[in-house]
């Protein structure tokens, strides 16, 4: 497995805002994102597809793989800034040219229902992608967050990162290597049933929003109860699991999970839906330590 990382960002790159999962909410938001990436010193390109909307989609799949596919071919554009989440991408995972992806190396940055883009980019072309910001909801709001910011334009320049909790939860203590995979935890157990784990041993990260803790229980069981995850899973990094029902139950769970499996379990770092969100790169190799003085994920 050859990782390939995309050419960083520089002044006067083109970033295209790529529409691949739910139709937009906010035109507003979508064009306010665009001025700010003008206001940057960048030049800017929408998807034709960026404003259509065919039930809860932002087109056909058709329109969406059409679009990927020029976006990823097309030399001028060197970054590629998904719209929205919501729901589509899955949609798409078996219609996309993952050679065409993998010849044409370029940042491309979402979450939410994008992991599953991600996930597979990953699995089929090598190439790392950045769990990151959203045209839409982040780039494009009246008063884009400045630590989520920040933390976008320093993960797609920088060889070397470094990351702590904003507030420490360590579930079990320990050190782990591996390359970072994973995302919004119901968008990669909706990817079951597909060849989708990363060839090499990995640090699963994980964040979700409006799910009860049996589900997030569920949906973690269903991943372990895969021999390969299980085998592959060296340690776990937990974003936020927003509007959960029950937090004691959820740190049960976690701390169950993390003895169960043996592994190094952290948790409280910004890898959420909520406004201040770090960047992380999709892939890269990952490393992390969580003891009683300290708790770092460490990328590189």
């Amino acid at each position: 497995m050859n990782l390939i990382k995309p050419p960083k960002l520089k002044k006067g790159d083109t970033i295209g805002i790529l529409a691949t999962a739910g139709a937009v909410e906010s035109e507003e938001n979508v064009l306010r994102a665009r001025k700010f990436f003008e206001a940057k010193g960048y030049k800017t390109v929408l998807s034709s597809n960026a404003f259509d909307k065919f039930r809860y989609l932002a087109g056909t799949d058709e329109q969406k793989i059409d679009q990927l596919h020029k976006f990823f071919k097309n030399p001028e554009i060197n970054a590629i800034i998904c719209m929205r989440g919501g729901y589509g991408a899955i949609r798409l995972i078996n219609k996309i040219d993952y050679e065409l992806i993998k010849n044409n190396p370029k940042i491309f940055c979402g979450y939410s229902d994008i992991s599953a883009l991600s996930a597979m980019i990953l699995k089929k072309s090598n190439l790392i992608t950045y769990w990151g910001p959203l045209a839409q909801s982040d780039f494009g709001v009246e008063e884009p967050d400045e630590f989520t910011i920040n933390s976008f334009f320093k993960a797609l320049n920088e060889d070397e990162l470094e990351y702590q909790p904003a507030k420490s939860k360590i579930y079990k203590n320990g050190q782990a290597k591996g390359i970072l995979f994973g995302g919004n935890l119901s968008t990669i157990v909706s990817l079951c049933g597909q060849d989708f784990l990363p060839e090499k041993d990995f640090i699963f990260f994980a964040e979700d929003l409006n799910e009860p803790a049996y589900k997030i229980d569920k949906m973690f069981t269903q991943l372990i109860n895969i021999d390969e995850f299980k085998q592959k899973v060296k340690g776990i990094v937990l974003g936020d699991f927003l509007d959960v029902d029950n937090e004691q139950w959820l740190d049960e769970f976690f701390n169950e999970l993390g003895h169960s499996l043996n592994i190094p379990v952290l948790g409280g770092f910004k890898i959420t839906h909520d406004t201040e969100k770090i960047t992380l790169p999709y892939g890269v190799e990952a490393k992390i330590t969580a003891d009683k003085t300290s708790q770092k994920l460490i990328l590189y």
